[in-house]
């Protein structure tokens, strides 16, 4: 009998996922077993949410714990996705099935309940991947709890193991016997009611931040609310393929789909609209069709890519900023505001580690207050639901961003996103304004790179990884710096105040002032929240850790490409006392 070693490798920072082999029928009923402890100590609070949806009635007793539960297009979800819904009605909870759905849906239906939901999805990894994600009174689980999860799945099996054939049999047929008395089979949504549901629940956001329509026209003819716009979706044959064209045909005028088959085998390519050159046939499709904007989700429909209407992606950090201009512009207490940016409200914005520097910036010109964060969305996601509203928008590099204005769920939702940045460059035009492009174009010129993958370097010290150790050096560097301009300024300085050689850089040569001036100037910000993030005068660099893989991350980006090729060499330089394969991969990451 399988003992699950294999398994613990799926439950990652995020979710459970991993390749399809470990996914077994031991493992699935030992995972459902877990789940249906979990959610049956949960403690239901549920809330009423923004979304106020027609919900389904018959057949459900809204006395017990109610799951909803979704799978995406992979193949074999919908089979592990039934499994689970059989265990958890075993034991007694209500299970409302919704099908083949985006995870935002999943989550728009847990909030009309009690908030717990579950969606067999492996997002935008690769087709032989698979995965599940789940809530549990409205909220994503964190790293601890997924560990916990993982325990209670292999204490689940060992019980089982425990367990003399005769006395499983007896157990089964009793919990059996109860459970034919107390429980409902899952109750399953039509695919039609799962959308429609949702479809008017968006409907009604618009209908409160434009309740006059007459200013997104710009052909009388058009039906009331429909925006006078040529869309271009690339569905990347994933979940949103079931409901893309139903939706946008709600609010656009033209609507041209491509990859719309929901196909498990994702002929195209990874779902990932993030990965470089994968949005070539989206960008040819805009230009053919001479589209107003281009737009691509991935495989679960919670990542969001932009292609302007000249055919060119609009950079993740572009859009971060477009989206929280939406969410500033629209939050209901600025709605009387007539001008299309206002200055004056007091209003955070969360953004993730790996976004250029530019950002800052340009988020405090919005007048917000940009706050760094970091990677990850259910990190995000968690702290607004703590920030009492004062965060009203999130985004990350890779795609996922979150309006908080209590209107919708507070999730990143990318077809929702979409459509709030549609509106709003329909309204934005309306105040005499140009295309994307021209908006975009606007915006400060940078040279990145991509959101790079290194393979993790082994250190000399098993408990002291590669980053911790870069971490300690940079402390170091602008500690040293610092007590330098100190003493050249005259201010007071005692000796023994100056930094002695930190651990990391033991028995390598010794760091002078003039050194550490020259890796980090003065003035330089360094960020240690997640991995190490430098902001220079011209650009910014970050090496981190990966969530999800044995991986260390990096990005770069400068004003020119002579900046972003300092940036490399300065990152470069900090690393090669530790690793100089490390180094020389850094100097090659090419431009974007």
């Amino acid at each position: 009998m399988p003992s699950f070693a294999a398994q613990q490798c799926l439950f990652r920072a995020y979710d459970i996922r991993g390749s399809r082999q470990h996914f077994t029928t031991d493992f699935i009923q030992a995972l459902g077993k877990a789940f249906a402890q979990l959610y049956s100590v949960a403690n239901c609070n549920p809330t009423t949410t923004p979304a106020k949806a027609s919900l389904p009635k018959p057949s459900i007793d809204l006395k017990r714990t109610i799951i909803v539960l979704g799978y995406d297009v992979r193949l074999g979800s919908d089979i592990i996705a039934q499994r689970l819904a059989n265990i958890l009605t075993e034991y007694g909870l209500q299970v409302i099935h919704l099908g083949l759905i985006t995870t935002p849906m999943m989550v728009f239906w847990a909030e009309q309940y009690s908030g717990h939901g579950i969606i067999v999805t492996a997002s935008h990894s690769a087709k032989d991947i698979l995965g599940i994600k789940w809530l549990v009174n409205h909220q994503s689980p964190s790293h601890a709890e997924i560990q916990l999860l993982w325990q209670k799945t292999r204490a689940s099996y060992a019980c089982h193991l425990n367990h003399s054939q005769a006395q499983v049999d007896s157990q089964n047929t009793l919990t059996n016997t109860i459970a034919k008395s107390i429980c409902n089979q899952p109750f399953n949504l039509s695919d039609t009611q799962v959308a429609t549901t949702y479809i008017e629940a968006i409907a009604q956001v618009f209908k409160q931040i434009h309740p006059c329509n007459k200013p997104l026209l710009k052909d009388k003819q058009q039906p009331s609310g429909t925006l006078d716009v040529v869309v271009v979706i690339d569905c990347m044959h994933g979940a949103t393929s079931n409901i893309a064209q139903r939706l946008f045909e709600h609010f656009c005028q033209q609507v041209i789909m491509l990859n719309d088959t929901a196909d498990g085998s994702f002929p195209s390519g990874n779902p990932d609209p993030t990965e470089p050159h994968r949005l070539k046939q989206l960008q040819r499709s805009v230009r053919q069709h001479q589209a107003d904007i281009g737009i691509a989700f991935d495989g679960d429909g919670d990542r969001l890519m932009i292609v302007d209407n000249s055919g060119k992606v609009v950079t993740p950090d572009h859009l971060l900023y477009l989206l929280a201009q939406v969410a500033l512009t629209e939050h209901p207490e600025t709605l009387c505001y007539k001008s299309p940016v206002h200055s004056q409200l007091p209003s955070q914005i969360l953004f993730d580690i790996k976004c250029s520097h530019h950002l800052p910036k340009l988020l405090s010109e919005l007048g917000a207050t940009p706050v760094l964060s970091k990677t990850g969305s259910s990190f995000m996601r968690r702290q607004m639901q703590q920030s009492a509203g004062q965060i009203v928008f999130a985004g990350e590099l890779s795609g996922h961003f979150i309006f908080n204005d209590s209107r919708f769920i507070i999730y990143d939702d990318a077809m929702y996103a979409a459509l709030r940045l549609l509106h709003w460059l329909a309204a934005y035009d309306a105040y005499g304004k140009k295309s994307l492009t021209d908006i975009t174009e606007q915006l400060p010129a940078m040279v990145s790179t991509a959101d790079h993958y290194l393979p993790m370097p082994k250190t000399l010290k098993k408990d002291d990884a590669i980053v911790e150790q870069l971490t300690k050096f940079c402390q170091y560097l602008r500690q040293l710096v610092e007590a330098t301009v100190a003493k050249d300024s005259g201010d007071h300085w005692i000796a023994t105040s100056q930094p002695s050689l930190c651990r990391c850089s033991m028995s390598r040569q010794y760091m002078t002032s003039k050194q550490a001036k020259c890796l980090l100037p003065v003035g330089t910000k360094l960020s240690c929240i997640d991995g190490v993030r430098l902001d220079f005068d011209h650009g910014f660099g970050v090496l981190r850790q990966s969530n999800t893989s044995h991986n260390l991350t990096a990005r770069f980006a400068g004003d020119s490409i002579e900046d972003l090729r300092d940036i490399q060499a300065k990152f470069a330089a900090l690393c090669r006392p530790f690793d100089k394969k490390l180094a020389e991969q850094i100097v090659a990451i090419p431009a974007e």
